[in-house]
């Protein structure tokens, strides 16, 4: 008859780690558990615990979060600017935005019917305070008209004859990761 090695069980038919991947303990006595962890060392990972209320709780299955409620849906014709793709939307439609038109866009669309200068603009886009030319922004400007035209929607950009620009719509314009 062969010798049994520590790996194996009575029986001879697997080794105790494929058996037991874990041993839970349940006892009220603090004294008992120490014993039973000083005797089952090194068999198998194993758990200790008071009561079967605190095992309950150990493994019981996480309860989910309540879902956020549904954004509420975006009519057709508002403008969305989406700051992480850099895109307009609105509607089915989507335009792409360059860095300057979004920065731009995004100026006016934080005070819509406010009329902003051309050294404002020229600050806020290309955050430059000694380059001030209004031939930029102007540009800039005409490029970002072509591309609401292209949307469809009813947001323009107005000029201010002398000042500079502003955003009119009747709706105000929404800047978010949409």
């Amino acid at each position: 008859m062969a010798e049994d090695d520590e790996n194996t069980v009575p029986d001879g038919s697997a080794p105790a780690e494929n058996i037991f991947p874990l041993l839970i303990a349940v006892t009220p006595s603090p004294a008992e558990r120490i014993r039973l962890a000083e005797l089952l060392d090194g068999v198998a990972p194993l758990l200790l615990v008071a009561d079967l209320d605190e095992l309950r709780k150990l493994i019981a299955a996480p309860r989910q979060p309540p879902a956020a409620p549904a954004a509420p849906p975006v009519p057709d014709d508002v403008l969305l600017i989406d700051a992480t793709r850099s895109t307009a939307r609105c509607g089915d439609r989507k335009v792409d935005l360059t860095r300057l038109e979004h920065d731009l866009l995004a100026c006016l669309t934080t005070e819509p019917v406010r009329v902003w200068s051309y050294a404002e603009l020229h600050r806020s886009v290309w955050r430059d305070e000694r380059l001030q030319r209004k031939a930029d922004v102007q540009s800039l400007v005409k490029r970002l008209r072509r591309k609401l035209t292209q949307l469809g929607t009813g947001v323009t950009i107005d000029a201010v004859r002398g000042v500079g620009f502003r955003l009119t719509d009747h709706q105000r314009p929404r800047v978010g990761g949409a």
